[in-house]
């Protein structure tokens, strides 16, 4: 079997021990949209993301890419007990928590676990997660992410659970529309993440889909900001946790709808895919919640 669950879960990966920079930051940043805005060149509130300086500020989602980066190759899959191919492999759902705002300049190390393993009959979804720490010992922030890998289910294992996110039956309090560029996903994969599924035409085909998608991080970065700007005034450090399920694909010139309700003490969000099209509609994000600071 392919997967076996007794090997992987609770097996710990190496640690990895990163440093990043504030050009680092700049190009997260714009690799997710910032500054892409008319007007956005000479905006205080838009330069907090794209110039370096006291006001540069960090959006918590760069946490979860500062520690591969750097990396140039396509992401490894050599996980303890798991022997699975690339090609079969979509990002299934992604959490960040930060313990206070990140630094635009830093040192950490991360630990990481296979938390779980489940069985969802035609494939298999795997848990990890990851606490990184400042070279005090303080813990910057936590993640916590699954993988989907098609075709390894089946061998009656636990089939996990879900916590659904309804979405508020009445009007949005930020409704925002972002047009992905051409070029996003090949920006973005400078970013740390070179599968080639976001970048190699005949791999995205032999993937089962007809063009590169957008990495499901990026557009998890998008909407993070969108929403941070819509109703968090444009101040990261009022983000104390996201997360979402990846629902669907982008391809590189469509259209994220946005869409966020002010719910007690969180922002529930809906993000889909808008235009005329038959893809009107359809998910980019579910089960997706914001936690203000």
């Amino acid at each position: 079997m392919p997967i076996d669950p007794g090997l992987a879960v609770g097996a710990e990966l190496p640690d990895r021990t990163f440093s990043w920079d504030s050009s680092d930051v700049l190009l997260y940043h714009l690799a997710i949209g910032a500054g892409s805005r008319p007007g956005d060149h000479i905006s205080p509130a838009a330069l907090r993301y794209t110039v370096d300086g006291p006001s540069l500020q960090v959006l918590p989602s760069f946490g979860i890419v500062a520690p591969t980066f750097h990396e140039t190759n396509p992401p490894p899959l050599d996980l303890p007990g798991c022997d699975i191919d690339l090609a079969r492999v979509v990002h299934g759902s992604q959490s960040v928590a930060v313990s206070g705002p990140l630094p635009p300049t830093g040192t950490a190390t991360l630990r990481t676990r296979i938390s779980d393993v489940w069985d969802k009959g035609r494939a298999a979804v795997i848990w990890q997660e990851g606490v990184a720490t400042s070279e005090t010992g303080a813990e910057l922030w936590t993640t916590r992410s699954s993988i989907f890998i098609r075709g390894e289910g089946g061998w009656g294992g636990d089939r996990g659970s879900s916590e659904p996110v309804a979405v508020p039956d009445r009007s949005p309090d930020a409704d925002t529309a972002y047009d992905v560029t051409p070029q996003q996903a090949l920006l973005y994969r400078l970013c740390g993440d070179r599968n080639p599924l976001h970048a190699d035409p005949e791999f995205a085909r032999a993937a089962g889909f007809p063009a590169p998608i957008l990495h499901g991080l990026c557009s998890y970065g998008i909407v993070l900001r969108t929403v941070t700007d819509d109703l968090l005034e444009g101040d990261a450090s009022r983000v104390a946790a996201f997360t979402a399920r990846f629902a669907g694909v982008v391809f590189p010139g469509e259209t994220i709808r946005v869409r966020a309700w002010r719910e007690d003490a969180a922002i529930v969000v809906s993000a889909t895919v808008a235009g005329r099209g038959e893809r009107d509609g359809a998910p980019v994000l579910a089960d997706c919640l914001l936690t203000p600071a």
